[in-house]
């Protein structure tokens, strides 16, 4: 399923995906994709993939536990003051 493609880059700087990654992909005609810049480059995804990938790396955490956690110890060490 992983490859590596070239696409050219055209009139007003339209990309154009190769046709088996959009069939893959099922990107149509006006689908959204996000571009993010990296470190080693751009990377192409597209909204469901790069949601997918965030609750997959959340996944297990409790990020509204960690917040009041937070919150109680920034709220001690005030009191203590």
């Amino acid at each position: 399923m992983s490859g590596t493609y070239v696409a050219t880059m055209g009139d007003g700087g339209r990309l154009v995906v190769p046709a088996e990654v959009r069939a893959r992909h099922g990107l149509e005609q006006g689908a959204s994709v996000i571009v993010m810049e990296s470190p080693w480059g751009l990377v192409l995804t597209t909204r469901e993939a790069l949601l997918a990938r965030i609750q997959l790396h959340l996944k297990g955490s409790n990020l509204v536990q960690q917040l009041l956690d937070q919150r109680r110890r920034s709220a001690a060490i005030e009191d203590a003051r």
